[in-house]
């Protein structure tokens, strides 16, 4: 499998199927782009392993020598990658003063540091053609933080600002960073959230919280949440324009948020105590 010129390559973290990355990666190749679809597992992507679209790779973003492998395999396969797209995430549900801190680092490690390292692993590529595409999928609660997902909203925040702090570094080396901020969206974050939780110790002084605690794993996965398919449509019509939007949200939820970003804040924290029974 070549790439021909007018096909983009596109790199993609978190294609678990069942999840976002993996709505977009078919959409990308819906798009006549080739992609290089990973996770940590290929197993858990072996849908896409026939398919000459695309090209899997088992990718650990933890991990400086499993990011420079699939680099360097993806970079001998094709010549080039022209579009870069952060997924890989991991939720974290709980109190703060009661998470474990390796939670708040294995956390931090995959959705902060995890996108960072494959952000400076495709920089010089991108940069010495004077082209390339990044993008990072962040997350809505950043615009109206609440209870029992602080570490992951924090993770999520950490990230939006470094897109912003990419877009004007790298602009001079012609390259678009993009930050995605996905609403409620149909997929199987609550299972991988709840298999998280389960992980962690018993709640001691929010013992009596419990069960409103394990809920919030659950809000974005309402019955009105957007299809995974719907999401990846847009955002990748948003990606492939020439100039695309520094800034694209999309999906139940994405609108109120917006305008909860701007409400006094003891107006936010009253809604927000309202629909999550905190």
């Amino acid at each position: 499998m070549e790439a021909c010129y007018d096909q983009q390559v596109v790199l993609i973290t978190g294609c678990s199927e069942g999840g976002i990355g993996h709505a977009l990666a078919r959409e990308f190749a819906a798009e006549k782009c080739l992609v290089v679809a990973t996770s940590r597992s290929l197993r858990s992507m072996s849908d896409l392993e026939q398919d000459p679209r695309f090209f899997p790779q088992e990718l650990d973003v933890l991990s400086d020598e499993s990011v420079q492998h699939v680099l360097s395999n993806v970079l001998e396969r094709f010549g080039r990658i022209d579009i870069l797209v952060n997924n890989a995430g991991v939720q974290c549900i709980g109190p703060l003063a009661e998470i474990p801190l390796p939670a708040f680092q294995h956390t931090f490690n995959t959705n902060v540091y995890g996108s960072m390292r494959l952000v400076q692993a495709v920089v010089p590529h991108m940069a010495s053609r004077k082209k390339g595409k990044i993008v990072n999928i962040g997350s809505v609660s950043v615009l109206a933080p609440g209870p029992w997902s602080g570490v992951y909203t924090a993770s999520k925040a950490a990230l939006h600002a470094l897109t912003d702090s990419l877009r004007m570094e790298l602009r001079p080396f012609g390259i678009h960073v993009v930050n995605v901020v996905p609403g409620a969206i149909r997929s199987n974050i609550a299972n991988s959230a709840i298999a998280t939780y389960n992980e962690m110790p018993e709640w001691k002084i929010y013992k009596p919280f419990e069960a409103v605690i394990r809920a919030r794993a659950y809000l974005s996965q309402i019955s009105k949440a957007t299809p995974a398919d719907e999401f990846a449509r847009k955002t990748v019509a948003a990606v492939l324009k020439k100039n695309p939007p520094s800034w694209f949200s999309y999906g139940h939820f994405s609108t109120p948020m917006a305008i909860m970003y701007h409400l006094p804040l003891f107006v936010k924290d009253f809604i927000l105590r309202m629909a999550i029974k905190c």
